[in-house]
């Protein structure tokens, strides 16, 4: 555990999971680094890559077309720590491997020359495997009601996908972490509550106990409720610029 006390960066991009436990990324962050962190994040549920993502009735740009690179552009160079995760998404809004990995691939593009740590995650797999066609075709209307694609097609091209994750892993020097089966109970895509906590500290690379956390549930109602720069709610565009909320317990979000 490396208990380091000068300023640092965290750049956090994902989906539905990373928004569930994004809470315990900025206060663990926080506890390991300092109250001067900045976390900069390009999240939301059932957020895409490269396209744009609905969610109900809001519609946000994919993590690559968001403003978030534009601001790291600008911003003086620190230490840094880079996660890329929830890659699965695509999958299920029926892109092909390729173009899903290619999408990763600019991510890590972009990402080396502002960092070397770099942590990119896996897909559930195990948990994947263990859904019946009934349970899938229950999700699948759930959660991406437009999907056409068979649960023998999400397998194949999940594990495409896991697959080419780890061969960019290795040509982009970056850390990959497998996700523990134990993280996932009946829903096989979103990490449970209980283990939120657990998590998201194993894929930050860091353990906080419980008695250093600065996390309250006003301050985590507060990043939920947090307004990317960029959205549409029913088609109309909403702008909010970024320029870092301060938390009242220490550290700086951007979102995106």
């Amino acid at each position: 555990m490396s208990w380091m006390k000068e300023m640092a960066r965290i750049v956090a991009l994902g989906a539905s999971n990373l928004t569930r436990g994004f809470h315990t990324i900025v206060s663990t962050a926080r506890s390991v680094w300092g109250p001067e962190v900045e976390i900069l994040a390009a999240l939301g549920h059932g957020r895409s890559y490269g396209s744009p993502s609905r969610f109900l009735f809001r519609t946000l740009p994919g993590i690559l077309k968001s403003g978030l690179w534009t601001e790291l552009a600008r911003r003086p160079q620190m230490m840094t720590r880079a996660l890329v995760t929830d890659v699965g998404n695509d999958i299920l809004y029926g892109f092909s491997v390729e173009r899903t990995l290619g999408w990763v691939e600019e991510v890590l593009r972009r990402l080396t020359p502002m960092t070397q740590d770099i942590v990119l995650t896996g897909l559930p797999l195990a948990a994947v495997y263990r859904l019946s066609r009934i349970k899938f075709l229950a999700f699948r209307s759930m959660l991406v009601p437009s999907c056409r694609l068979t649960i023998s097609q999400v397998i194949d091209r999940a594990e495409g996908v896991h697959e080419g994750l780890v061969k960019l892993s290795s040509a982009y020097g970056t850390k990959f972490l497998q996700l523990d089966p134990a993280w996932y109970g009946f829903d096989p895509i979103h990490v449970r509550p209980s283990c939120w906590r657990t998590a998201w500290q194993e894929i930050l690379g860091e353990r906080v106990p419980r008695s250093r956390g600065t996390r309250s549930m006003l301050e985590s109602a507060r990043l939920y409720l947090m307004h990317p720069e960029r959205r549409s709610i029913f088609g109309i565009e909403q702008v909010t610029p970024q320029s870092g909320v301060a938390l009242r317990s220490g550290g700086q979000v951007w979102l995106y």
